[in-house]
Formats: structure tokens, C-alpha cells, sequence
């Protein structure tokens, strides 16, 4: 069994993280009764002897002593950090492995990675390698953090930077976090242009999310409790989005319901490396089908069924459905519409008591409405995990690699042009040291590269399928 290490950076980064730990072990509690410290576990958490001092106190089977996280928490303001250690988590999260600074970075690509990058580069370093030697075999570092503020977005690809220099075998999985057009923070289309050309060119796999798809999955689950659609019992164990139960603590800001939706990707995404299930997909595996050409690793997600994600009790809608909803734009965590755009590649990860047969089923019957590049028409990969979501009967997370992402960069390059051509704002990053006008220039050309290999994808659409020719082999 493999393990990963969750690198959450910046304000946004943390509160997800905070959401993301707390239904992990909500998971692995409902699934591991007999409190065993076992496989599954071991991927996300060590087991820990508090009574021993130093590295002699983990524990590598038996009974669960102290679980602590494969965590590194980095924030250059104390708040969120110091919120989470005074929280329900707080044992959770090994104090050694936490990096925190007073002053902030403003809101400003430059400061969180020249300076702060800079400054911290040892101190994070040391606890990269801390955490990778407590594995036993790392597989892979999940970055969590947002593109518009300065924290996450500079310090958090500084930090990917570093990860594939120091270790360059083990995958590299970001969760971004874009703006969206009613952002508050002024300079965020600065902060994500100059953040993208980090991530095309040090992460394996992106999946961007858009605070704007987020915020409407909420409200259309909020709509569908009121009208009474769902019903109304609620159900205690589910993993929920709004403040009852267990989460209480943990949910009581406005963007919790958000982040809480994120955590549950994440659960999903690693589910069938966690737990037992008869098609397991390692996360190696998603990097190696869903992602023909290196720049082209931004992998847009849907959750399904949605009421997963609400605490209210519901009759199971048809397995069938779930297959479709995966589909339909309004289940994307990205305002995008892959059913009326390209496919590089599909994933269906699949939980709960759902049949090969129903996956094959589903795939034959969704393929012609849907439209794969000419020469990958077989792109899809599959999972079934055992194991499903905590109170629901099952769920699903798609994952694609199609060209409906790029109205989300076409957009975001306007949104900097029209700061850009002022020059408004752009000496609060001048003056930062090391910090030039070719960063800007390059991190928009690295941008405008990317969108122009999605164009020429598109270019192909509608174009017949060729039968290209079977090997002859002489006799």
C-alpha cells in the first residue's frame, strides 16, 4: 500500500484541508471499527505512540494509538493555522510540521513566492523530506490551494517547484482553486496567470475548481432541501455541507459548504487506493491514461449524485442517472460543458455497490452522445470501490481531460489584459526583489500556449474517425 502527503498552502488551502482530515477520518471510522491501525489508514495517517518521544513512537500495525496526519500546514499569516490547533483537529496534526509567518503576503504573487519562498525554502525542504521518510512508499504529494490571493498561489508553486526538484518520482496532484469574476482580491488575475505557468510546467495533474461552481452546486442543493425535494431527515453520519452534526465546529463561515465539496473530491479521487474494491485505479494510473502530453494535465471533475453531499435522507435515485448527471454542466466543479466539447480521456471513479456490468452499460450507452479526439476513441478508464461515501449507497467522481477548460484560461487571460494594459497595480510586484516584467510576459505567453493547443484539439472536432489500417503479417 501506498502512501501520500496533503501540502496545504495559504488561507483557502487550509480551511479545505481542515474539511478534508475531518471527513477522512469520519471514513475510515465508519469502515475500520475494531480501531486496527491497517492499511488503508496508513495511506493519509501515521500511528503514533504519544508516550514515546521522537520518531521511536510510530507504530506500524496493531491497535490505533494516536493517528497523526501525512500533513504539512503553510500559511504566512498565523489565523487559519492557529484556528485549526484549537479546533477538534487539533491532535491530529503533528506540530513540527506546521509553517506559519505574522505579516501575510498581501495579496501578491511575488512576495508569497520570491520572498517567502525564498526565506522558508530550508525549512519547508526539511519537512518535505520528514514526511517522506515516514512513508514507506511515498506515491504521492496532493497541493491544495487557491490561485487569486498571494499566499497559495506564490508560495504554493514555489513549493511545486521544489517538490520535483527534491523528488521528482512522486507525482505531483494540485487542487486549484480559481477566482471568480465577482473576486474581491484586485490583483487575482496577476496572481493566476503568473501561478498557471508554474502549474504547466511542474504539476503531473491540476484539477481546477471555480469558486462560481461551487457557490451554485450549494445553492441548487440549499433549493433542493427547501422545496422538500430530497426530504427532510437528516442524516447524522452523512458527509454533510451544512453545520449539523459532527461538523458543527468545523462549519459555521460561508465558504465551508464550498470547501466541504472539494474535501469530498478528494476523498473520492483516493478512495480506491484506500480501500478494497474489484476494479482498484491507483493514482499513477489516472496521471498515465488521462494525460496524453504534458502541459495537457488540467483534469475537470463532477460529483454525483449531489445529495452525497447534503445531510438530508433521500430515496436513491437510479444508478443510471448518476451516469448522466456526471455528464451534464451542472455537476462540473468548473463552469465548463464537456458533453459539448472534446475528450482527451474520461475516468469514472466509482463507489458503492455498483456492478462492472452497470459501468460497461452506462459507457456504451453515454459514448455517442459524447466526443473523443480521433485517436484515443477507447479513452476511458474505470474504477469501482468497494466502499462508499459514509450514509449514501454510492456515488461517482468524473474526471476529464477535454477541451472545455479553456473558456475558464480565454477568460482569466482577459481579466489580466485589461489590468495589464494600465499597468494597474504592477508596481506592488516591480518592487519586489527579483521580480521583472518578463515574468509577466512569459507567464501570459505560457498561458496564451496553452489555450492555443486546446484550439488546435478543437480544430479536430467533427472530423470522421479513420480506420486505419490492421497489421498485415506476411505468412
Amino acid at each position: 500500500m501506498t502512501q501520500s502527503v496533503v501540502v496545504q498552502v495559504g488561507q483557502c488551502g487550509n480551511q479545505i484541508g481542515c474539511c478534508f482530515w475531518d471527513l477522512a477520518l469520519r471514513e475510515h471510522a465508519a469502515v475500520n471499527q475494531k480501531g486496527i491501525y491497517d492499511e488503508a489508514i496508513s495511506s493519509f495517517f501515521r500511528n503514533v505512540d504519544t508516550r514515546v518521544v521522537g520518531d521511536g513512537g510510530s507504530i506500524s500495525k496493531g491497535k490505533i494509538r494516536s493517528l497523526k496526519a501525512r500533513a504539512i500546514l503553510i500559511d504566512m499569516e498565523e489565523g487559519v493555522v492557529n484556528e485549526i490547533l484549537q479546533g477538534p483537529l487539533r491532535d491530529v496534526f503533528d506540530t513540527n510540521q506546521l509553517i506559519t509567518d505574522i505579516s501575510g503576503s498581501g495579496n501578491n504573487w511575488a512576495v508569497g513566492h520570491k520572498v517567502f519562498g525564498s526565506l522558508y525554502q530550508d525549512q519547508i525542504l526539511e519537512k518535505l523530506r520528514k514526511s517522506a521518510e515516514q512513508c514507506d512508499c511515498l506515491q504521492c504529494f496532493f497541493i491544495i490551494h487557491s490561485m487569486g490571493g498571494g499566499t497559495g498561489s506564490g508560495l504554493g508553486t514555489f513549493l511545486l517547484k521544489m517538490l520535483e526538484d527534491e523528488f521528482p518520482e512522486v507525482y505531483r496532484f494540485v487542487t486549484s482553486i480559481y477566482p471568480s469574476d465577482e473576486d474581491d482580491v484586485i490583483t487575482s488575475p496577476y496572481n493566476s496567470i503568473l501561478a498557471m505557468k508554474e502549474l504547466n510546467e511542474h504539476a503531473d495533474c491540476v484539477l481546477p475548481i471555480d469558486n462560481q461552481s461551487l457557490f451554485d452546486i450549494i445553492s441548487k442543493i440549499d433549493l433542493m432541501v427547501n422545496s422538500g425535494k430530497l426530504g427532510t431527515t437528516v442524516k447524522p453520519k452523512s458527509l454533510v455541507t451544512s453545520s449539523s452534526g459532527a461538523l458543527k465546529k468545523c462549519h459555521k463561515k460561508p465558504f465551508d459548504a464550498m470547501n466541504n465539496i472539494v474535501a469530498n473530491l478528494l476523498l473520492n479521487l483516493t478512495s480506491s487506493a484506500r480501500f478494497e474494491g474489484s476494479l482498484n485505479m491507483d493514482l499513477s494510473e489516472i496521471s498515465m491514461n488521462l494525460v496524453p502530453f504534458p502541459r495537457l494535465h488540467y483534469l475537470v471533475a463532477s460529483l454525483t449524485p449531489l445529495y452525497t453531499l447534503a445531510d438530508v435522507s433521500i430515496p436513491p435515485r437510479r444508478l443510471d442517472q448518476m451516469f448522466s448527471d456526471a455528464f451534464s454542466k451542472d455537476h462540473q466543479l468548473l463552469r465548463a460543458d464537456p458533453k459539448h466539447s472534446l475528450y482527451l480521456a474520461c475516468a469514472l471513479m466509482v463507489r458503492g455497490n455498483v456492478q462492472i456490468s452497470d459501468l460497461r452499460r452506462n459507457i456504451e450507452r453515454l459514448k455517442p452522445s459524447l466526443q473523443f479526439v480521433s485517436w484515443n476513441q477507447e479513452g476511458w478508464k474505470t474504477s469501482l470501490c468497494s466502499i462508499p461515501p459514509v450514509g449514501h449507497s454510492h456515488s461517482l467522481l468524473a474526471l476529464a481531460n477535454n477541451t472545455c477548460v479553456k473558456p475558464t484560461f480565454m477568460e482569466l487571460k482577459e481579466r489580466y489584459m485589461r489590468l495589464y494594459k494600465k499597468k494597474a497595480h504592477l508596481h506592488h510586484y516591480l518592487q519586489v526583489e527579483g521580480m521583472e516584467e518578463s515574468c509577466f510576459t512569459e507567464a501570459v505567453s505560457s498561458l496564451s500556449a496553452l489555450i492555443q493547443e486546446y484550439n488546435q484539439l478543437d480544430a479536430t472536432k467533427n472530423m470522421p474517425v479513420q480506420d486505419l489500417p490492421r497489421l498485415s503479417i506476411a505468412v
